[in-house]
């Protein structure tokens, strides 16, 4: 029995309470109750505060309500036990049988367990790393990489139709210094003073003179460099970003933003609403009107187009394509800029928060051997997303940067998530995942069925060791911890969970022998035993997924 199939016979009390007239809730009964996992033992497999919450509006006590609750509650087929504890709680205890059902639930369920409709129907846009064309990706892109895929594999599990978005920087200054710093470095001459410099600008410029040999005789030999040099630099960010596993459903260009007149419709639309004026010969938007610290200017005196002007065009663009959510992912050097985007979202009729989000990231820091690793190699100022994979591999990276809550600061200990030991979060999860594989594959080889299965003589009722509850109350967490991770954008919740279940499953496995030794024959414990297990390894592989890390089955 998993908390929502209780929180579901909650409810269904509390509506035979209601029809009955025994009590009262003037906003009607509750669609869904609070189930969780209590955090002392001796209290229950389960328990909620339903009748602290609800006693108020009832005209009633919370012990009185619990009592109520109690009573009916403890009729339900698979629960063993209702107490009242304390103000108003109730502690649930279930039976063996509806507890081990779970691990058939999860079994039959395979890669679809934990998912729901919880944002189903949502079309959610998704933009996430953009960084500027003009050098590899570097450390704090690559977090956002990680954590945005993730969260895009989420959001589908809810059930979201989801837009993998990248937002390529190809109009302003920037693009100028970088094409201006290739062709100085293909004549051997220093990088201007307020170009880019490292290796990786010789090494563009010098493919581009393989692209175009004749470029440094062009007309506008810059120009040339600006054409080829740009693509060159994002096709080699794209690949690195396939070879880490995240592709991007659109690669939005800014600069068509600029050719297409978007910004004008932008303007347009703004000016129909009401919220863009004219002083000084510059347009201006109200964004005070929306909580802003002050008015921006989006068409400049000169008629050119104010930085906000393609965040106007793009955010109406993504709108007009159909998202209802459009999240956006900023590192911590962006975060000023949360005020003034929100009051954009505002400026449309839209509502921030909602159909505009803004996710901040912080600062990620690289150890070794107790000291920062500060420049690349090839770079020469930042740490790229080649210079992490290089040093941990795909899977400790991506789950290195999911694993923590992306507005905290986080140093990554190159050496520790480089260990094949349990010391390495990852291989700690991956180990488990494995070690049931290999138990798996000896059970067919003595006979069992397959692990995609669940046998007809299955036995629920047998799971009923102290150890074999903890881990089938782990696996009923599941798909809240998904739903979760979801609502609040915060997949590193299923990172976490990952490790707690591996270490119950570890555990589990010390004390539950679930193969028959020497010559003792397989009975119906050890087939129920193989369907948890069975079962863990489809929850750690579902949520290993997740966070686009893979599920080796030898290690």
């Amino acid at each position: 029995m998993t908390p929502e199939q209780l929180s579901t016979a909650i409810v269904d009390v509390l509506t035979t309470l209601s029809d009955e007239g025994a009590i009262t809730l003037p906003d009607g009964v509750p669609a869904s109750v609070t189930v969780e996992r209590p955090r002392q033992k001796g209290h229950g497999d389960y328990a909620t505060n339903v009748a602290l919450q609800l006693a108020k509006k009832a005209g009633t006590n919370p012990r009185a309500l619990a009592g109520l609750v109690q009573e009916r509650l403890a009729a339900v087929d698979g629960v063993a036990d209702v107490e009242i504890a304390g103000p108003g709680f109730l502690n649930i205890s279930v039976s063996a049988g509806a507890q081990g059902a779970v691990a058939a639930q999860v079994v039959a369920a395979g890669e679809a367990y934990g998912a729901s409709d919880a944002f189903a129907g949502e079309k959610i846009n998704l933009e996430f790393v953009s960084a500027n064309p003009t050098g590899p990706i570097h450390i704090g892109g690559v977090r956002w990489a990680a954590v945005g895929d993730a969260l895009g594999r989420i959001f589908t599990m809810t059930g979201a139709e989801v837009t993998r978005e990248y937002y390529f920087n190809d109009h302003g200054s920037q693009i100028d210094r970088f094409s201006g710093s290739l062709l100085a470095a293909a004549k051997g001459e220093p990088a201007p003073e307020d170009g880019y410099g490292g290796q990786y600008v010789h090494d563009i410029a010098a493919r581009v003179l393989e692209v175009r040999p004749d470029a440094l005789q062009d007309p506008d030999p810059q120009e040339a460099f600006r054409a080829v040099g740009v693509d060159l630099m994002f096709t080699e960010i794209k690949q690195s970003l396939h070879d880490f596993g995240v592709d991007f459903d659109v690669y939005f260009h800014e600069d068509e933003l600029h050719k297409s007149g978007a910004v004008e419709r932008a303007v347009t639309r703004l000016r129909e609403l009401g919220t863009v004026y004219e002083q000084d010969g510059a347009v201006w938007l109200a964004t005070e009107r929306f909580g802003d610290d002050k008015d921006r200017v989006v068409i400049k005196s000169d008629g050119q187009g104010a930085y906000l002007s393609g965040d106007l065009a793009y955010y109406l663009d993504k709108r007009e394509r159909g998202f209802d959510r459009c999240l956006i992912m900023l590192g911590a050097d962006h975060h000023g800029y949360v005020g003034r985007m929100n009051a954009m979202c505002a400026a449309f009729g839209d509502t921030p928060g909602t159909n505009l989000e803004i996710l901040i990231g912080q600062m990620v820091n690289l150890v070794r051997d107790g000291q920062p690793l500060r420049m690349s190699k090839r770079a020469g100022t930042v740490v790229t997303i080649d210079d992490l994979v290089g040093a941990i591999g795909v899977d400790a990276a991506r789950y290195a940067l999911a694993r923590y809550s992306s507005d905290s600061n986080i140093d990554l200990d190159l050496d520790l998530w480089s260990r094949a030991d349990s010391d390495n979060p990852v291989y700690y999860v991956q180990y488990a995942h494995a070690r049931i594989s290999s138990i798996l594959r000896n059970a067919a080889d003595l006979g069992f069925a397959g692990p995609g299965s669940v046998p007809e003589d299955f036995d629920p009722a047998l799971l009923s060791h102290e150890k074999e509850g903890e881990l089938l109350r782990a696996l009923a967490e599941f798909p809240r911890v998904v739903a979760s991770a979801a609502e609040l954008r915060e997949p590193h919740r299923v990172a976490r969970y990952l490790e707690d279940t591996a270490g119950v499953y570890h555990r589990f496995y010390d004390n539950c022998r679930v193969l028959p030794m020497g010559d003792e024959e397989p009975n119906d414990l050890h087939r129920a035993r193989l369907v948890l297990v069975a079962a863990t390894r489809t929850v750690l592989a579902n949520g290993l997924r997740l966070l686009g890390v893979s599920t080796p089955e030898r290690m």
